[in-house]
């Protein structure tokens, strides 16, 4: 079922939509030590989860259903393990001055009350939809085809891509975290904004959003 945007007030201001795991909220090294304590470990060696999580007692590669729990279980329990980048939380009050944000985190939505309470531990207290479908239709219909400037945050090159596809006009700007296995993820294109850390994708979207 398609999520709900009625209850996303957007003004007359830019849009910011953003992502959250590895964006805001640390992901990938926080369920590292999740799997330890699980009695697994992640080995990077592709752009994946799946076939890269391994028994720490005999490096065996875990059957794909087992890691997809782990996963489930991850979020489930997200709470006491997520926090956000040390730059986050200022770049999104800064962008937030400037423009409406609402947060568009890849998660099944049943996790959306745990993440949505995560969230505003940290005052990040943003509009949030929680969805495990394609972004770029979401991004669309939230957008509406305004003519004010749209701006997208994500880590992840297909989320990135799907957004390019359904609304052209958008600023696109790929912010992967500081990780092993983001070495192996795919390259963007010359169309997506590559930035550093938050302080480059916050002026990328400051002079996007002021232009």
């Amino acid at each position: 079922m398609a999520p709900d945007l009625d209850g996303i007030a957007l003004t007359d201001r830019p849009l910011v939509v953003c992502d959250v795991d590895d964006v805001v909220l640390e992901f990938v090294t926080p369920f590292q030590t999740f799997l330890e304590s699980r009695g697994h470990r992640l080995i990077p060696r592709s752009f994946r989860l799946h076939g890269n999580i391994v028994s720490a007692a005999d490096d065996t590669v875990l059957e794909n259903d087992v890691v997809t729990a782990l996963i489930e279980a991850f979020f489930a329990d997200q709470e006491a393990w997520q926090t956000p980048f040390a730059e986050a939380v200022g770049a999104l009050g800064r962008i937030s001055r400037q423009a409406d944000l609402v947060f568009l985190t890849a998660m099944p939505p049943k996790h959306a009350a745990a993440r949505r309470r995560l969230l505003d531990r940290f005052d990040l207290r943003y509009p949030m939809i929680a969805a495990d479908e394609a972004k770029g239709p979401l991004v669309e219909r939230l957008h509406k085809r305004r003519t004010l400037p749209l701006a997208f945050i994500d880590d992840m090159v297909s989320n990135l891509h799907s957004v390019g596809e359904h609304v052209p006009e958008c600023l696109l700007v790929h912010l992967p975290p500081p990780v092993e296995i983001h070495k192996f993820a795919p390259a963007a294109g010359e169309h997506v904004r590559k930035a550093r850390d938050w302080a480059e994708a916050g002026s990328l979207v400051a002079a996007h959003i002021a232009g």
